[in-house]
């Protein structure tokens, strides 16, 4: 009975520091990358970034929620098609901000003085992702 709850209380634990670490990194990625001032800049629409910013929020959140209580519309092949466009799209979006800005970790690397541990920087992050990779593999999808 006791090792139930003290499991229960380290996945709690685990996930809410994943989702810390995850959210985190997302937030991170967005503002280093400058995605909503670029994407206003872009479109000029400067006087809407407040929406832009709102439709992140809430795809998020909406995202998280049908996540976690597993949502399922059947929605028909074109409703379909045009969601996968725009994930596409926002993907492609996304893929061009990284190429914009692809010397991210050099310059970061300057500024926070660790131009002498990029390689472990690098090699830390390659492992983080191998080891919740397995993790997720072996572990989490039993």
């Amino acid at each position: 009975m006791m090792m139930t709850i003290l499991q229960g209380i380290f996945t709690c634990v685990l996930g809410v520091a994943g989702g810390i670490a995850v959210g985190g990194g997302v937030i991170a990625l967005i503002i280093v990358l400058d995605i909503i001032p670029r994407l206003s800049q872009l479109t000029a629409t400067y006087n809407r970034v407040h929406w832009y910013e709102g439709a992140l929020i809430a795809g998020s959140f909406i995202g998280t929620v049908a996540d976690f209580w597993r949502w399922s519309v059947p929605l028909g092949p074109v409703v379909s098609t045009v969601i996968g466009l725009m994930c596409g799209i926002f993907i492609g979006m996304l893929a061009a901000a990284l190429t914009e800005v692809l010397n991210v970790l050099p310059i970061l690397a300057k500024r926070l003085r660790l131009t002498g541990y990029l390689f472990g920087l690098l090699m830390a992050m390659v492992a983080g992702k191998v080891a919740g990779s397995l993790f997720d593999w072996f572990v989490y999808s039993k």
